[in-house]
């Protein structure tokens, strides 16, 4: 199965030829499409060596709710600059004032190519932080003299990053629980969708016994209950991902993150792929079957003559 990357290719991919030694600066007026309706716009509007990256995220102002700026002012201070008009958030680099070191300009192309990942990890981060929180203070106490509340689950945090579909994330004093809701478009896509994610599950039972626990379901799980607004529908679907201690370790807190954000398009790419593979498996059944067809079908037994008059008669082959 295929892995999509965490940061914008066609990003780094510019930066990189624009990093590059003996690259001369021109004028560039981008916009760049990606997952989840995020649209950045990369351009010189001052002049060809300060390049500006703007990002617009549907569910920006939800993630400034839950600690999204502080996580932007972290990867990129000294590069903010007044966000672009009709853009959420912007980032200047200035080509004159690049690192000297090679490796310091590559880090740079790739925490920018990252800016929509690290403006959606911000969430992430938070309840990372809650857990751990949670997890000291419940080793404190024993199951039966821990404070009320504390062994619950703390608050649920909605991203709704798309016009149907939201990911909520809730921590506990030993586990994060995020839940993904994904609306079906057809039919085709719910039973693809619900082999593929039988498949996780069959292969943590199998092999993989450190990988998340994952559940499906078509009505809200009990994490989402006090939330308002949710449907039970069989064109909608809810993903629960459960993150044990062993995901949340610090040294694994940021690859966690990256995977899991993508998950939702890493889920919908392989149900249209399996459609197209079993598509063309048709298409060339189809055209096997039309073969066998022709090389079946009977020669012509009466040949069809003219005598000198022009009458026409037929005779046997």
């Amino acid at each position: 199965m295929l892995l999509l990357d965490y940061q914008n290719v066609l990003i780094e991919s510019l930066l990189r030829d624009r990093f590059a030694e003996g690259a001369s600066p021109i004028s560039i007026d981008q916009v760049v499409s990606d997952f989840d309706g995020v649209t950045f716009h990369i351009s010189t509007p001052e002049s060809k060596t300060k390049i500006l990256v703007s990002i617009s995220v549907r569910c920006f102002p939800e993630l400034l709710q839950y600690g999204a700026q502080s996580v932007l002012e972290r990867e990129y201070g000294p590069h903010i600059v007044p966000a672009e008009q009709g853009y959420d958030f912007s980032v200047q680099i200035d080509l004159e004032a690049l690192p000297a070191d090679a490796e310091a300009r590559d880090n740079l192309v790739r925490r920018v190519s990252l800016l929509k990942r690290n403006a959606m990890a911000a969430p992430f981060e938070q309840a990372f932080d809650e857990f751990a929180e949670r997890q000291e203070e419940a080793s404190k106490y024993t199951s039966e003299s821990a404070p009320q509340g504390l062994l619950e689950g703390g608050e649920v945090r909605a991203i709704h990053y798309r016009e149907e579909e939201a990911i909520f994330i809730r921590a506990s004093h030993d586990r994060v629980t995020v839940i993904f809701s994904t609306r079906f478009s057809d039919e085709t896509d719910r039973i693809f969708g619900k082999v593929f994610l039988q498949e996780f599950v069959d292969a943590r039972r199998r092999a993989i016994q450190n990988a998340p626990q994952v559940q499906f379901r078509n009505d809200p799980p009990l994490e989402l209950q006090d939330v308002p607004g949710l449907e039970a529908s069989r064109d909608i679907g809810y993903i629960t991902f459960v993150l044990f201690p062993r995901h949340l370790a610090k040294q694994r807190r940021e690859e966690t993150i990256s995977h899991i954000q993508t998950f939702r398009d890493y889920f919908h790419y392989h149900i249209k792929a399996s459609k197209a593979y079993i598509h063309s498996r048709m298409r060339r059944r189809t055209a096997d079957f039309l073969q066998v067809l022709r090389r079946a079908r009977p020669e012509n037994e009466e040949k069809e003559r003219k005598t000198a008059s022009g009458r026409t008669f037929r005779v046997q082959a």
